[in-house]
């Protein structure tokens, strides 16, 4: 389950997508339109934002704007850039692994097989969708999509 503030985030995502090339929007026009809590909306902006993913502009027209194209933003980074890695169990984690406590042999571990099968179709599939297929592809082109970056 991813939380709330990845939730926030990839939301936030998806309206700065929706702007025009250029165009910033405050975050007091974010949080509205999305329902977001405006104080924890400006922390996660700024996470992104240190992570090159929005950039900010001062003055009258201020506010955010993607510093990417919402076609090279996944969800599988924003996923991690919020909540840390994405493996249900450290022992599988690409970028926090650590053996599992009282594990004795990986390799035969029969809960770590299944995972492993679960973690991987699930990385194939977030790491390919972006902010740019959430907001143009339609459901069910969306489903296909997902089943056959998960094979």
């Amino acid at each position: 389950m991813i939380s709330q503030k990845a939730q926030y985030a990839l939301k936030a995502l998806v309206v700065l997508a929706r702007l025009e090339p250029g165009e910033a929007i405050t975050t007091v026009q974010i949080a509205e339109k999305r329902d977001i809590p405006r104080k924890f909306l400006e922390q996660i902006l700024l996470e992104l934002k240190r992570h090159g993913l929005v950039a900010s502009k001062r003055g009258r027209d201020g506010g955010y704007m993607l510093l990417r194209s919402a076609d090279k933003i996944t969800f599988g980074e924003v996923l991690r850039i919020v909540d840390g890695p994405l493996a249900p169990l450290p022992c599988l984690s690409k970028v926090a692994y650590r053996r599992c406590e009282g594990c004795t042999d990986e390799e035969s571990c029969e809960v770590r097989r299944v995972f492993k099968l679960v973690t991987s179709a699930t990385r194939a599939v977030l790491d390919r969708a972006t902010i740019e297929d959430a907001i143009t592809t339609d459901d069910d082109d969306l489903a296909q999509f997902m089943v056959s970056a998960a094979a």
